[in-house]
């Protein structure tokens, strides 16, 4: 549903970042404007941005009483006393870069924020105790997360497996409105009150979801299986580095578009385009991003079956991210996460077409395997194609077969999935040579063995 512009119905958000130690000051400013883009996607103006400085995300009290006063001068709480400007302290920084500037600007016509949103995962307790300070509704960064996946997933197996993380979620944050106050009626346990009734039934939702989910992981490996022996190649990378828009060039299908996050959440598989022989796959996948919740890492772990089966991993990178290689690292660890071998990869540096030349060399220096492309260049995504045709084909291994002409119906078999070099006619059928994957070159010498 679009968000209108009225004053009443547009959500402007204050972003907080707790700042530890061990984190240093150009982490906060990429996260920071990384958690804006996420809010920006679910709808969310961005007011301004402020930090605390704190020794843990883990204590308590995760503002300390005079940033919560500060911050509530900016939700309309409570007026703060007036003082002298220079008696006022702000812990508070600045932030330089050129994008936050103009993200996280206050109007000079002060308006106020109506929800509050952390980078960083926050405890029951910690959410209560700042909203009561606040008067405003508080998003901590994994609730942000959850709700963008809840919007944008399609498939049933993608709402499962998000519903089970916001459930997840929801639950240790469920509050007694009515504590000690116990209800004794027919069907609830004895001294059970409504509130812990309704954590029960979350926990038993639960239970039946994850029962549907394996369900369906079961059918989506049956239909894996069934393609075990084609070639397949996956997108993997960081969210909104391009790999849908990769995906629609090269498969010349209508796959969702958009310059958001997470704008992708189901695996779509489709056939390269122009055809080749053998046909090959391409999956596009979810894309990572840093901080992600526990619960959906785990969902990732089917989501992406596609690309641990896959014989190529296009490794797609925005090239014109200053931030791409932590983004690579974090896509690294997540890969490292899931058991998916990407020692067979081919790293594409996408969107060059916003960079300069010069970059373009000091990118050439500092990834010479890689490929630099556009997905608006029609000659970029030929070259893409022939790079993955030329990859795959060094990953097929010759063979010849004898094909009794009784046998004819193989032939639909070998030309779907094999390469087929040269055919020679004979009285008693044909020498076909060819060239497949070892899988596939297996499987057929076992279907002559007993057919004939």
């Amino acid at each position: 549903m679009p968000i209108t512009t009225t004053e009443e119905s547009v959500t402007r958000a204050l972003l907080i970042s707790i700042r530890t130690p061990d984190v240093s000051q150009q982490e906060v400013d990429e996260s920071l404007s990384e958690l804006g883009r996420l809010v920006n996607t679910l709808g969310f103006s961005v007011l301004a941005a402020k930090t605390q400085r704190q020794r843990s995300t883990k204590q308590l009290s995760v503002l300390g009483s005079g940033k919560l006063e500060e911050l509530a001068a900016l939700t309309g709480e409570y007026e703060p006393p007036l003082q002298d400007e220079a008696q006022i302290e702000f812990d508070s920084e600045e932030f330089d870069q050129a994008e936050l500037s103009e993200l996280l600007a206050i109007p000079e016509a002060q308006e106020q924020a109506n929800v509050v949103v952390f980078d960083c995962e926050l405890s029951p307790t910690q959410l209560r105790n700042v909203e009561a300070s606040l008067g405003v509704e508080v998003y901590d960064r994994t609730r942000v997360i959850i709700e963008i996946f809840s919007k944008h997933a399609r498939t049933r197996t993608a709402k499962l497996q998000v519903e089970i993380a916001r459930l997840n979620y929801l639950t240790p944050r469920l509050r007694d409105e009515n504590s000690g106050d116990r209800e004794r009626q027919k069907g609830r346990w004895i001294g059970e009150s409504a509130f812990e009734i309704n954590r029960r039934r979350i926990r038993d939702k639960i239970a039946d979801l994850k029962r549907e989910l394996k369900k369906l992981q079961k059918e989506m490996q049956g239909r894996r299986s069934g393609r075990v022996e084609q070639l397949c190649v996956a997108l993997v990378g960081y969210t909104n580095a391009g790999k849908s828009s990769l995906m629609r060039a090269l498969t010349d299908s209508e796959v969702l578009v958009e310059d958001k996050l997470f704008a992708t959440l189901d695996t779509t598989v489709r056939t390269l385009q122009p055809p080749t022989q053998p046909r090959i796959l391409i999956s596009d996948t979810v894309g990572f991003i840093k901080k992600l919740p526990h619960d959906l890492v785990a969902s990732f772990h089917s989501t992406l079956e596609e690309a641990k089966d896959a014989t190529l991993l296009l490794y797609v990178v925005d090239a014109s991210d200053e931030n791409f290689t932590s983004q690579l690292t974090v896509v690294d660890h997540v890969l490292q996460q899931l058991n998916i071998d990407f020692s067979n990869k081919l790293l594409l540096l996408n969107k060059v077409d916003c960079l300069s030349e010069e970059q373009q060399l000091t990118l050439l220096e500092q990834y010479p395997d890689a490929l630099q492309i556009s997905t608006r260049d029609k000659n970029d995504i030929a070259l893409v194609h022939q790079e993955i045709q030329n990859f795959l084909e060094k990953k097929m291994c010759p063979a010849c077969f004898h094909i009794p002409y009784t046998a004819s119906g193989i032939m639909g078999e070998i030309h779907s999935k094999m390469q087929v070099i040269d055919e020679q006619y004979h009285e008693d059928g044909m020498r076909i040579t060819l060239k497949a994957s070892p899988i596939a070159l297996e499987r057929l010498h076992k279907m002559l063995q007993t057919s004939f």
